[in-house]
Formats: structure tokens, sequence, C-alpha cells
């Protein structure tokens, strides 16, 4: 579909799904490289809801040995963030000495994932690294400038599957109030 509705919004296709499953499996390579040595299983955490499709892809093309976990934590609504990090469901399993792979859908101002390294590293994680499928560096570097103001260091994700411009998605995992999460591709919104 060139174009989808989604509640009061339309959305025009940004990223086919091909594209999608290489960048996925270009992040997988990288992560295989530098995991290939763990003595311990690492720990793949899903951020709900988002990254369902994104972790289910990518646990696929991982070839060493490791948990699954899940957290779901919240930062938009509507098509905005709210700047704010509320934990919606405690993570599933315990951080503790392990080295965790946090999978998001997508990384925005940076906001959440800053929380959450800080979050899982305060739960006592030894190594904590981000993986996304989307990054959105104009908007991510707004935020760390503003951060590194108040003394906050923010890191940019350590796998990233592709960087896109500053504008609001849909699709594969991502959605507008809920809704839009199960298209294959990924649609941006349609401001014409």
């Amino acid at each position: 579909m060139e174009k989808v509705k989604v509640l009061d919004k339309t959305f025009r296709t940004m990223v086919k799904h091909a594209d999608i499953m290489a960048a996925i499996s270009d992040v997988a390579s990288r992560i295989n490289r530098d995991y290939k040595d763990c003595e311990e299983p690492p720990l793949l955490l899903c951020i709900l809801n988002g990254a369902i499709p994104f972790t289910a892809e990518l646990m696929k093309h991982l070839n060493f040995d490791h948990e699954l976990a899940c957290m779901k934590v919240k930062s938009y609504e509507g098509t905005a963030t709210t700047g704010k990090v509320k934990v919606d469901m405690a993570p599933t399993t315990s951080f503790k000495g392990r080295k965790v792979i946090i999978a998001e859908d997508i990384v925005d101002t940076g906001i959440t994932i800053h929380f959450l390294k800080k979050f899982i590293k305060d739960e006592g994680a030894s190594d904590v690294r981000v993986s996304t499928l989307m990054f959105k560096p104009e908007s991510f570097s707004r935020n760390a400038g503003m951060l590194a103001g108040r003394g906050e260091r923010m890191t940019p994700p350590e796998y990233i599957g592709m960087s896109i411009p500053d504008a609001f998605i849909l699709g594969f995992g991502m959605d507008y109030n809920e809704i839009g999460r199960n298209y294959r591709d990924i649609y941006v919104l349609d401001e014409q």
C-alpha cells in the first residue's frame, strides 16, 4: 500500500519490508560479532510493545545463546513525546551481573534509552547496549545537547538499523495511539 489512513491521519510508505529485513540482518551481524565469545548468555530485553516485531526478527539472526525478557515503558502520546518515561511493566527478570542488549523499535529523543540504561545499570547489570531498528539523529542530538547542559551524558545506540529524518512514523511495531503496529512496511506521516 502506498498510503494508509490510521485514525485521523494519513501516512505514506517510507521503508519497504525487504529493506527492514536487510537492516535487521545487518544489526544482528554486528551484535553476533560483539557477543560471539560471551561465556554467560546475554539478556535480550524487548521494549514492549513497539519492539516486538524487531526483537522477533533479530532473535532469528542471533547465533549465540541468549535469554529473552520484556519491559514496557511509555514516553509518547499521539504524535509527540511527553518528555517523561513511565514504566508500565517492570522487567521480567533480574539484571544483576548480566550483559543486557536492549531491543528498541525507534530511538528518537533518546530519553527512553537514557532512562533504561540508567535503570538497568542501577539494577546491577554488568554491561548495557542498545539495538534499534530506527534512529533519528537530529532529534537525538538536540536532546543530548540539552542534557549535557544539565551535566548528563547521553550516548547513541550501539546498533542502529537505519537513520531517518525527524518525522513521525508507524508500522512494523510502531504506532499512532496504539494503532498501525501490524503493517509490514514503515510509513511516515503524510503532511500534504
